[in-house]
């Protein structure tokens, strides 16, 4: 039965078409995360505009989410792909394990009273952590395969596949929502009215499924330049206490500023230049380029998400329900006022 071979096959065993060939795949498992994150924040902006438009008082920030240029987007989409396939499997399994922890320490700090916004912000801030996790599994999945470039290639076609759906779900969304869901005629807006609460939900189940994987593959990653177990204790000891550290400081900053664009920079700087002196001691030279070009995307999905951001912090998304009754309870439950009998005029 014919079956493709893998690049290297096809030419003469050289040290430079192996490096060529691990090139190809660093740069196809980075489009394959760049294109995760694509398809999340598809989905928030569609949740985003969907909220906006059931309030009627939040028409500019929906106009605002209507006039982001496609062309920006691709370029972010490019750049993305770029950091992720340059920044290394090792130096992200670290930022996976960072932000796992970090996020687990969140969601239990919240408590059953929270509303949907705290998870939404905690979605908007993992892009790049997310884009880390699958490059890392798939790093860790396709170790060793025989055909590694081309399961990669069917990866992309798939993940490519999930991005166009989500890009005309978002255009459809923004272009039509509210004339289909006036008109009652679409069963694709009307799903959205009537169950846009779920959506956090679901986007929530889903990165922990990913991210639970990029974890498992961000250990195995780590662990296998160890040659022994006192090596390993010696690294992961200063780890946890740097991670611990982290995370308390986030906790006491989450506390005391205000979720904005500029509080969440420096808060990137803050994990990345805490990763960088544990990985002076700890880690490789080239760990530390790793880390810098960490810092650079995880600045880059910030910008790409600085609407997001902007609407999250000015708006504390009701539910469409509330939404709903706030349109109809004046047309409704107006009070009426009984007419007053007039008084007669004074002679």
């Amino acid at each position: 039965m014919f079956s493709l071979p893998s690049l290297p096959s096809w030419l003469p065993g050289l040290p430079s078409l192996e490096w060529g060939s691990s090139l190809l795949d660093s740069l196809l498992q980075g489009l394959i995360g760049a294109f995760g994150v694509s398809v999340l924040n598809s989905f928030l902006k569609v949740y985003f505009f969907v909220a906006c438009a059931n309030d009627p008082q939040r028409q500019l920030e929906k106009e605002r989410l209507r006039a982001q240029w496609a062309s920006l987007e691709t370029v972010h989409l490019v750049g993305l792909a770029l950091f992720l396939s340059v920044v290394g499997a090792r130096v992200a399994a670290l930022v996976v394990l960072e932000f796992s922890l970090r996020a687990v320490s969140t969601l239990l700090s919240l408590g059953k009273g929270s509303t949907n916004t705290e998870r939404l912000q905690l979605y908007l801030l993992c892009q790049f952590s997310l884009g880390c996790g699958l490059t890392c599994g798939l790093s860790f999945l396709q170790e060793g395969a025989p055909h590694r470039t081309l399961n990669l290639l069917l990866s992309l076609g798939l993940a490519a596949l999930l991005n166009w759906g989500s890009r005309c779900l978002r255009r459809h969304i923004f272009c039509l929502y509210e004339l289909h869901s006036s008109q009652r005629y679409c069963g694709v807006c009307l799903g959205l009215l009537a169950g846009q609460h779920d959506l956090p939900r679901f986007l929530g189940r889903t990165l922990a499924v990913a991210f639970v994987v990029g974890d498992l593959a961000a250990v195995a990653v780590i662990n296998k330049d160890f040659l022994s177990t006192s090596e390993a204790v010696r690294f992961w000891t200063p780890l946890t206490i740097c991670y611990t550290l982290l995370v308390i400081y986030m906790q006491e900053e989450q506390r005391q500023q205000r979720f904005s664009l500029q509080s969440q920079v420096q808060t990137v700087l803050v994990r990345m230049g805490g990763l960088f002196v544990l990985l002076l001691t700890v880690g490789r030279w080239l760990d530390l380029l790793g880390i810098l070009i960490s810092l650079l995307g995880e600045l880059w999905c910030l910008t790409g998400v600085r609407t997001l951001i902007d609407l999250c912090q000015i708006q504390g998304f009701p539910s469409p329900r509330a939404a709903s009754a706030a349109r109809t309870t004046p047309h409704q439950h107006q009070p009426s006022t009984p007419a007053q009998p007039q008084s007669p005029a004074p002679t």
